[in-house]
């Protein structure tokens, strides 16, 4: 198990620095089979990390915990990899592939790598590696619409991650009072200590990780550069940035948990995160209503989901617990196929623009059923992960007498999936737009619409049936088949890894 730690930190940088130099057809090859080798690795990593800590030398350190955000990045990372050789499909550009191939490689690796730390230190700089490459990812597509929101997204992400810098200096400063000065700011030597640490540095240290990882992960207030950034990003990377990014620094913040609930006990922490948990989900539920731009929609909606986990953890019993672990896994492949469905739309119809798309599921016989089953994932709609997370957590929230954040739970999830269904209904279910000869034109009578015939489908561009690449499909139906498996039956390996994982949160495992 040594081997495939370091397999999985080198073999993506490796790939990245071989794509400097191949050609873009090479570059893709290599850029798939990485992606797919990584999750490989990931799922051989997850009988072992059921049952015990893998680790490597003194940095390396796998834990159940650990491989569960390590399973979301690796699928993610095979399933966009697979889809950006359709993405890129037709763009003549070398330089803007080349450049494509090395930062999503790198952006893969420094997501694989953050779980993987086994310091609180080493956990932080591999997260701020995330934020370096992935605006230069946003900004990849060279418009001034990219431009800005890389600039807002480094801005913000960096400000948080100055407050999360200081939350890990005291958290350092809490564990030098027990353990001296000399310790390596480890998770297990700081819970192991955690009954001695003094309380008020571990109080501010935890409300700082959440305030400055939070703004990774995308809480309310501090999410507003999510919404541009996944907007102006390339699709495949809109997809790692939501279903993967923002559940790493999620991971980050639940270190600082484990830790503030040894040292604190369950109330503190956990109300820090009911509030901004509850902030997150409300807001968000409202902005899905009366968005222009379906990649802001999206944006909204992973704004929406980091708040059902941060209630979910916040509620502490062992079924909410499992059900926030399952829910990372879900909302992975559900936002992902989210994603990769949008972006098959805007090639298709040239725009971001709600307004502007239509007939999806006329027009595209695979991709148009594809993304309205994300839609109904992403609405926690059975049989799907989503459904079954949120039930579980639930019904830990109830079975612990939170009643009230229950109910507020099951209200914003209700009335985000209206917002989610009216968009939807909009994108796929008008009719198509369809072209109206000169002649027809002049006929049509006063008083009709700006669209042709009153009652017609808008006059305009047609747009030819078909998908633009089955390479934008296949991963899709990968993640629609993993909602499914989720949601249904999950496998009994992934169960144990999950009950482990639930003692180690709740501090009843080591």
């Amino acid at each position: 198990m040594p081997v495939v730690l370091m397999l999985l930190l080198t073999l993506p940088v490796a790939v990245a620095l071989a794509c400097l130099r191949v050609p873009a057809a090479v570059a893709r090859t290599a850029t798939a089979g990485c992606g797919a080798a990584c999750f490989g690795l990931v799922l051989a990593l997850v009988p072992a990390a059921a049952h015990g800590d893998v680790q490597y030398l003194r940095f390396l350190r796998v834990d159940a915990v650990s491989a569960v955000f390590l399973l979301a990045t690796g699928f993610l990372y095979a399933a966009a990899a697979v889809y950006s050789i359709g993405y890129l499909s037709g763009r003549a550009d070398q330089r803007y592939s080349r450049r494509f191939w090395v930062g999503l490689n790198l952006f893969a690796w420094a997501m694989l790598a953050a779980p993987m730390m086994s310091n609180l230190a080493l956990l932080w700089v591999a997260i701020e590696v995330t934020t370096v490459v992935s605006a230069l990812l946003v900004a990849i597509e060279d418009t001034d619409g990219a431009a800005e929101a890389a600039w807002k997204y480094v801005l913000l992400a960096s400000t948080g991650l100055g407050l999360a810098l200081l939350a890990t200096i005291f958290a350092y400063y809490a564990g030098a009072h027990v353990l001296g000065q000399s310790y390596d700011l480890g998770f297990a030597q700081l819970i192991a200590v955690a009954g001695r640490l003094p309380h008020a540095a571990v109080q501010l240290s935890f409300v700082l990780a959440v305030v400055g990882f939070g703004t990774k992960m995308g809480l309310v207030p501090v999410h507003t550069w999510l919404p541009d950034a996944h907007s102006e990003a390339p699709t495949p990377v809109s997809a790692l940035l939501s279903g993967s990014l923002l559940a790493i620094s999620f991971y980050a913040i639940l270190r600082f948990y484990q830790v503030a609930e040894a040292a604190l006990g369950p109330r503190f922490p956990r109300n820090v995160l009911l509030v901004f948990g509850v902030a997150s989900l409300l807001l968000a539920a409202l902005y899905l209503f009366g968005q222009r731009d379906i990649k802001r929609l999206l944006a909204y909606s992973s704004v929406e989901h980091m708040g059902i986990m941060a209630i979910g953890v916040s509620f502490g019993a062992p079924a909410a617990l499992a059900g926030v672990l399952l829910h990372v896994l879900a909302h992975a492949a559900a936002k992902g196929n989210a994603f990769m469905g949008a972006g098959v739309l805007v090639r298709k119809f040239g725009t971001n623009r709600i307004a502007d798309l239509r007939g999806g599921l006329d027009l595209l016989p695979w991709s148009g059923p594809l993304f309205l089953l994300a839609i109904f994932a992403l609405g926690a709609m059975p049989p799907f992960g989503l459904f079954r997370s949120e039930f579980e957590i639930v019904a830990g929230g109830l079975g612990q007498g939170s009643d009230v954040a229950a109910a507020i739970l099951i209200v914003g999830v209700t009335v985000a999936f209206f917002g989610l269904a009216a968009a939807t209904t909009r994108v796929l279910m008008r009719p198509p737009r369809r072209a109206v000869p000169a002649v027809e034109l002049e006929l049509v009578p006063a008083g009709a619409g700006p669209g042709g015939l009153a009652g017609s489908a808008p006059a305009g561009p047609a747009v030819a049936r078909g998908e633009p690449s089955g390479w934008m499909v296949v991963p899709v139906v990968a993640g629609a088949l993993v909602l499914l498996l989720l949601g249904v039956h999950p496998p009994a390996e992934l169960n144990e890894l999950f009950d482990r994982a639930v003692r180690l949160l709740s501090g009843a495992g080591s």
